[in-house]
């Protein structure tokens, strides 16, 4: 991806072009240390300027100037082209944007056709078999799979209805089969792909605490060379050897820590680059640096940690009864059953039988029976057959009202499926119990071994849930989290987000219902589920496309990433600028003090070129910098002390050597020239 970034002809324009508008003042000041060194280039102009009036040699003083602009110039360009990314898939978005037209259901009940455009929030639409969404909403009926391709970039379809936590719909998606009725929650310029295209568009971020930090460091190694350059100027008059104003220049630009200076900006905009393409919009900075710092997560359970619906897992006979049997029996009660329990049963059973949908007729004659609160159960009747599939209480009173006996074997199955958490469904007729369909809630897909991961990784991991201990210590047990919080409310999630910020905890919370809004308010790193309600999203301050959970692994990598990318070149920038000694200071001093030539270890040819030749080095250290900057130094689940002493052995290391050799061969090349 970045490769692309760096040859793409436009992107490259932009940045040029960008790079020089940065040059304002205005705007420059806000990075300290490449404002310092803008003012550096223009003193160096001046005097360029001033020895040209005079009539004296201005060489010198004006490739200073020019190094000095080109640095400068190269800090504004890594920037600018990290914004230029974003900023081209916010074009990408804007052209995904139709003129769709959709179905508006009018005061009267009539439906009209109108631009998506004019719709305006609490509009009623319906939307059929491939409708495009015209805008953000909830589904307030029906239940529809939709292909979110466009937003998200997954192929695989999903499925939206009303009720529950899977009601939130995003414009520009598309309905493939089913018909739902949406209530708009956004009106023009609103929706969540133009809050998308806004974010991308400022790339604007608030400074975190580490990012205030190093600018203090920034801010205090600038000042502090200030004094070291001033000092230097007044031991030059000790020793009666007099320093050019440019030289003096030139040292501070090289002391000064300007590679991390001017690369700060890129590294913090390429982290919400690198989310993107996880198809995860990041709503501030802080989130993503805060990631980095996450060591409790809270997950909440239904739709986040699991699919969102019980599923039948198993069937489970009483005694004497074929397993084929109940599955033949359990698929036929549940045929009219629409609800996702019952369509999982009719697919379990499918597979039990290895039978085909469409060899799959209802019997002639047969009536169904609903399922009502009242009698717990539904089914079918089929001539005098009666099949009833619900729960064992209800089940036990219907074949007891009929003559028949519970058995006694599946009355413990019952107990030990609502044991281990599932929820029994008896499958029987007047006469028989046929057995136990087991449903629980079924983990999402690698989620197991993603909570594996953040263990691994130091960070402890939380389920909330609504349900009873029992439920949540098997669901909790099963997905191998940390620890869990069962028959939780929203201000119970909200409190205990609370304490563990209290005790000095950075804490992220992942949901994707109205009742995780407050906790996601709450939390330091907020990740919806885009498929959630629009609640969550906008309590969030990031949302998962993919509304998938263990993305969440993802964020936090990125948000070390950034951490150790800022560490790593801030280290290698210290270290680099401590080599510029042994080329500037010998060249300053050495015909006044010839001792000082034994610090002139990369035997520069004179005091013009090596100082030069540092200047030019640190000009050109920053473009070859940026791939760095924007893919980030590569995260593994490491001690620190060992990821320190990795950092110390390649940044530091390297760069205390590296600027040896680099400023050798332009030293070569200069007195070549």
């Amino acid at each position: 991806m970045h490769k692309s970034i760096l040859w793409n002809r436009q992107l490259i324009f932009e940045g040029c072009k960008n790079a020089v508008l940065k040059l304002n003042p205005l705007r420059m000041w806000r990075n300290p240390v490449m404002f310092a060194v803008e003012i550096c280039a223009v003193i160096t102009l001046i005097i360029s300027w001033h020895n040209y009036y005079l009539g004296q040699s201005l060489a010198f003083e004006l490739q200073i100037s020019i190094w000095l602009w080109i640095t400068v110039l190269f800090a504004n360009f890594a920037e600018s082209l990290a914004e230029g990314k974003g900023k081209a898939q916010a074009e990408s978005l804007k052209q995904s944007k139709s003129e769709v037209y959709a179905e508006r259901v009018s005061s009267n009940g009539e439906i009209e056709s109108v631009p998506a455009l004019s719709l305006k929030k609490g509009d009623i639409v319906i939307v059929e078999d491939n409708g495009i969404i015209p805008s953000d909403g909830e589904i307030i009926e029906g239940v529809a799979l939709v292909d979110e391709s466009a937003i998200t970039g997954e192929s695989a379809p999903v499925v939206r209805e009303s009720g529950g936590d899977k009601t939130g719909v995003t414009g520009g998606t598309k309905v493939l089969s089913g018909k739902i009725k949406i209530s708009i929650t956004a009106g023009p310029g609103e929706t969540f792909i133009d809050q998308m295209i806004g974010m991308i568009e400022s790339a604007k971020r608030q400074k975190t605490p580490n990012e205030v930090a190093l600018e203090i460091l920034l801010y205090g190694l600038t000042i502090l060379f200030v004094v070291v350059t001033i000092t230097l100027a007044m031991f030059s008059g000790y020793l009666h050897v007099t320093i050019p104003i440019s030289i003096l220049i030139a040292l501070l630009v090289c002391l000064v820590p300007t590679t991390i200076g001017g690369l700060l900006p890129a590294i913090g905009i390429a982290g919400m680059d690198r989310l993107l393409s996880r198809n995860v919009i990041a709503l501030t900075g802080r989130a993503i640096e805060a990631a980095g710092d996450v060591n409790v997560v809270l997950l909440d359970k239904t739709g986040t940690i699991t699919l969102g619906n019980r599923l039948a897992t198993e069937f489970i006979p009483a005694h004497g009864i074929k397993a084929e049997e109940l599955a033949r029996f359990a698929m036929l009660s549940s045929l009219s059953d629409d609800t996702p329990e019952g369509r999982s049963i009719v697919i379990l059973a499918k597979e039990k039988l290895q039978v085909r949908g469409r060899d799959i007729r209802s019997p002639a004659g047969a009536k169904f029976i609903e399922f009502s609160a009242d009698t717990r159960m539904s089914g079918i009747d089929v001539n005098l057959v009666q099949i009833r599939k619900g729960a064992a209480d209800a089940i036990e009173n219907f074949v007891s009202n009929n003559g028949a006996t519970f058995p006694d074997d599946v009355r413990i199955t019952v107990e030990k499926v609502a044991s281990d958490g599932g929820t029994p469904l008896v499958v029987a007729d007047k006469e028989v119990v046929y057995g136990v369909v087991h449903l629980k809630d079924v983990l999402k897909d690698g989620i197991r071994e993603r909570l594996l991961q953040l263990k691994n990784m130091g960070i402890t991991s939380v389920m909330i849930t609504g349900d009873n201990p029992l439920t949540a210590a098997a669901i909790a047990a099963e997905a191998g989290v940390s620890d869990f919080i069962a028959q939780a409310t929203p201000t119970m999630k909200l409190e205990r987000i609370k304490k563990y910020q209290q005790d000095g905890y950075m804490v992220a919370m992942i949901g994707d219902g109205t009742n995780d809004a407050p906790a996601l308010a709450q939390a330091d790193v907020a990740v919806a589920m885009n498929a959630g309600t629009q609640a969550a999203r906008e309590a969030a301050n990031m949302v998962d496309l993919d509304s998938t959970p263990t993305k969440l692994l993802d964020i936090v990598e990125i948000g070390k990433q950034i951490l150790i990318t800022r560490g790593a070149l801030t280290t290698f920038s210290v270290a680099n600028d401590v080599s510029k000694y042994f080329a500037i200071i010998p060249a300053l001093f050495v015909a006044q003090c010839p001792m000082l030539a034994i610090l002139n270890i990369m035997h520069l040819q004179t005091p013009h070129s090596a100082i030069l030749s540092a200047v030019i080095f640190k000009a050109i250290i920053i473009p070859l910098l940026i791939p760095l900057a924007l893919r980030g130094v590569k995260y593994g689940q490491v001690y620190p002390k060992t990821l320190l002493k990795k950092n110390l052995l390649i940044f530091g290391l390297g760069g205390l050597l590296l600027p040896f050799i680099g400023i050798k061969l332009i030293d070569m090349l200069l007195n070549l020239l």
